[in-house]
């Protein structure tokens, strides 16, 4: 019962730090994922996106700071309808990125 309860705890632990360290290392340094920028003017879409995020309340991967304008920091997203810098599709399974919705201090994490 106690090795059960250990390799539970384990794979809990190590095995979710290790999904979110992978899709942590597909964000650059500088702001980037597989080079388009993590901020600017932004279209959401159902299909083909640039992007597939998922929305979560810890442990994201980019805090995003959605703003009216100028989105030229690290994280600032302007939601647009025509001529978007990049688009994103919001999934519950399987994102290229993880996101927390923040009113400030966006960025990597």
């Amino acid at each position: 019962m106690k090795k059960t309860c250990l390799y539970v705890a384990f794979l809990a632990v190590f095995g979710f730090s290790g999904v979110q360290a992978a899709v942590a290392k597909n964000i650059d340094s500088d702001c980037t994922y597989n080079g388009i920028k993590l901020y600017g003017k932004v279209k959401i879409v159902t299909s083909f996106p640039d992007i597939k995020v998922q929305k979560v309340n810890a442990f994201q991967n980019l805090s995003v700071q959605m703003v009216d304008v100028f989105p030229d920091v690290c994280g600032k997203w302007q939601i647009v309808d025509t001529f978007p810098d990049f688009t994103v599709q919001f999934v519950n399974a399987f994102p290229d990125i993880t996101i927390k919705e923040v009113t400030a201090f966006p960025g990597i994490n």
